[in-house]
C-alpha cells in the first residue's frame, strides 16, 4: 500500500520512518526501495546537544562517565544502573537477531575486551586469543558491534604519505559512557587516575567529530595515523583538500609535547603532499581556547562548535 501510494504521489519527504531499532524493520520490508529513499543515522546526541537538557554533565569526567544517551539526561537516571539494563537487553535481543550467538556470557566477555581496546589498533587475533574464541568469530562479532553501532573501525591513512605507514584500523566505542561500564568504572573520579582515560577520551572526541558528519546526512571520511617512526596522529578527516589532523590529550593544561606528532605531519605533508593543505587542532581537557603557530587548541567543551 505504501509503495503504491509513492509511485503515485512521487512528492520527496512525504513519510519519514524512525526508529531506535533497525534490524527488525530492515527484515519487515519487502521492497528495497532503491532510490526512492534517503536512510539517515542518528546516533546518541552530540555534547552540543546534550548540553540543552536541563542537567547537562558540567565536567569532562562526569561527561566521559556518563556518556550520550538521551534517556539518562532526559529522565535524570542511574548512569550504573541504565547501562547494566542496556548491556542485559542488547546482549540477550539484539545480538540474538542479528547473529546466531549461543554462548551469550562469551559474547559479553569480547564486548568488555572491545571496550578494553577501544582507541586502540585492532589486532584480531589477539582480541580473540584474549576472549576464547577463534580469528573468524571476533570478527563475526565485532561486525555485530558495528551494525549495532556499539563500535565502529577507524581506517589508517596512508596517502603515500611514507611506505612503511601502518595500516591496521583503530576500534572505537561510540558511547564513553558504554566503556566505562563495561570497564567497572562505577563513578566519575574513578577516570582520573585511570589508566584509560586517555583512550576513553580520544573516542569520545572522535566519536563527536563522526556525529557531526552522520547527524547531517554526510559520510564520515575519519582516519587515524601511525608509521614505524613513531609519528602518530589520533583522528584525521579528509574535506577535499584539507586534511584535518586531530590530536587527542585529556589533560586540563597544554604542555608543548602535545604538538609533536602535529607538527611532524604538517612538515611531511609539506613536503610529500604539497597538493593538500593540512589544519592542524589539539582538543584538549582544559578550558581555555588557545592559538598556537598554525595550531588551534580546542577545549573539551568546544568540539561541537568547531567545523569538522
Amino acid at each position: 500500500m505504501q509503495t503504491v501510494e509513492v509511485d503515485e504521489r512521487p512528492q520527496a519527504g512525504r513519510f519519514i520512518l524512525t526508529g531506535s531499532q533497525h534490524f527488525g524493520v530492515a527484515e519487515s520490508i519487502t521492497q528495497s526501495l532503491a532510490g526512492r529513499v534517503a536512510l539517515l543515522t542518528l546516533l546518541p546526541p552530540s555534547f552540543d546537544e546534550l548540553s540543552r537538557f536541563p542537567h547537562p554533565p558540567e565536567d569532562l569526567l562526569t561527561a566521559l562517565w556518563k556518556g550520550s544517551y538521551p534517556r539518562i539526561f532526559d529522565q535524570e537516571l542511574d548512569p550504573v544502573r541504565w547501562l547494566a539494563d542496556y548491556v542485559a537487553t542488547y546482549v540477550q535481543r539484539d545480538v540474538r537477531q542479528i547473529q546466531n550467538v549461543t554462548d551469550l556470557d562469551a559474547f559479553t566477555s569480547f564486548l568488555r575486551l572491545v571496550a578494553g581496546r577501544t582507541a586502540c589498533e585492532l589486532n584480531l587475533s589477539g582480541l580473540g586469543g584474549d576472549a576464547g574464541i577463534a580469528h573468524n568469530t571476533a570478527r563475526s562479532w565485532l561486525s555485530v558491534l558495528e551494525a549495532s553501532f556499539i563500535a565502529y573501525r577507524l581506517p589508517a591513512w596512508h596517502r603515500n604519505l611514507r611506505k612503511r605507514v601502518v595500516k591496521a584500523p583503530k576500534v572505537h566505542l561510540f558511547d564513553t559512557g558504554l566503556a566505562c561500564h563495561l570497564l567497572g568504572i562505577r563513578e566519575p573520579e574513578q577516570l582520573r587516575h585511570h589508566p584509560l582515560r586517555g583512550a576513553i577520551f580520544e573516542s569520545w572526541v572522535a566519536s563527536e567529530i563522526y556525529k557531526a558528519s552522520v547527524h547531517v546526512g554526510s559520510q564520515p571520511d575519519l582516519f587515524h595515523l601511525r608509521d614505524d617512526k613513531g609519528l602518530e596522529v589520533d583522528v584525521i578527516a579528509e574535506r577535499g583538500e584539507e586534511v584535518i589532523a586531530v590530536e587527542c590529550k585529556s589533560g586540563s593544561t597544554v604542555a608543548p609535547d602535545f604538538f609533536a606528532g602535529l607538527e611532524a605531519l604538517r612538515a611531511r605533508m609539506e613536503k610529500r603532499l604539497p597538493h593538500l593543505r593540512p589544519v592542524c587542532r589539539l582538543v584538549y581537557g582544559g578550558e581555555q581556547r588557545q592559538r598556537r603557530p598554525s595550531i588551534t587548541v580546542v577545549p573539551w567543551r568546544d568540539v561541537a562548535g568547531v567545523a569538522w
